[in-house]
């Protein structure tokens, strides 16, 4: 015989109970999408290049579409590359061209859940058209070659008025030290430290100086982590040849430095 509820109280089926508690929880899983990064305005230089970084987070992941004018971006001078699955997306104008590219960039975050906003606006200026202060590279990455598991430097300088905060972008996405467990670090000069390189941190690196007057971006340099016995070959001839963009370089196989094209 199946016992009575206590008198005020109401037994629930113990199954669909269970049911409901498990979709309450699922659904507690779920979430709207939220930004964790959002692009800032820019200052450009005619000619150079401007990155706008956007992420987000939520459940399921949040994709990253980018819009200008309301269009989705397209152009040959426009790059969109994705990182975290694609909840994070960094759009490269380049080269910057006045008039033409100044505008208000979208970024918008989306899941199942809901979709979310932010902008920012760019500014492109000609070289004469620059302001006092407007930062300056003062020294760039070097092409460089380090053998696994040694410490590589990538050097930047930069002068400006405020002084230019520094950042990296290493093969269009930006550096975060703080994801490396200590491994790489940016140091008071503005140079990028790596320490036990690995064949992962083999890249085109850029440094990027930023102020409230606008931002500039260094040439790229590339970084060519070697393993052992292709260390060793390239110290038994001293030059070791790289070859970029299908042009032949000549490389200093115990510094790394370019020395001729």
């Amino acid at each position: 015989m199946a016992p009575e509820p206590a008198p005020g109280r109401t037994m629930v089926p113990l199954v669909p109970a269970l049911v409901m508690l498990g979709l309450v929880a699922g659904a507690h899983g779920d979430s709207k999408p939220v930004f964790i990064k959002v692009p800032e305005d820019q200052t450009g230089l005619s000619g150079g290049v401007a990155s706008f970084v956007c992420q987000a987070t939520g459940e399921p992941k949040p994709r990253i579409t980018w819009m200008k004018k309301g269009k989705k971006v397209s152009s040959q001078r426009f790059e969109v590359i994705e990182f975290d699955d694609g909840a994070g997306s960094v759009l490269r104008i380049q080269p910057l061209r006045v008039q033409r590219d100044e505008a208000i960039y979208e970024c918008t975050a989306t899941n199942s859940l809901g979709e979310i906003n932010t902008s920012a606006k760019l500014s492109v200026l000609e070289e004469e058209q620059l302001p006092p202060g407007f930062p300056s590279i003062d020294m760039g990455p070097q092409l460089k070659v380090v053998e696994k598991a040694r410490t590589a430097t990538m050097l930047c300088a930069a002068g400006g008025n405020p002084d230019p905060e520094i950042s990296w972008f290493k093969d269009f996405l930006p550096v975060d030290p703080t994801t490396s467990n200590g491994r790489i670090k940016q140091l008071r000069s503005g140079a990028l430290q790596i320490e036990s390189s690995e064949e992962s941190d083999q890249g085109k690196y850029e440094c990027v100086a930023t102020n409230s007057a606008g931002t500039r971006y260094s040439a790229p340099a590339n970084l060519y982590v070697r393993g052992p016995a292709a260390w060793a070959q390239s110290l038994m001839g001293v030059w070791s040849p790289s070859t970029l963009l299908g042009v032949c370089a000549c490389v200093c196989a115990h510094t790394g430095i370019l020395l001729c094209v």
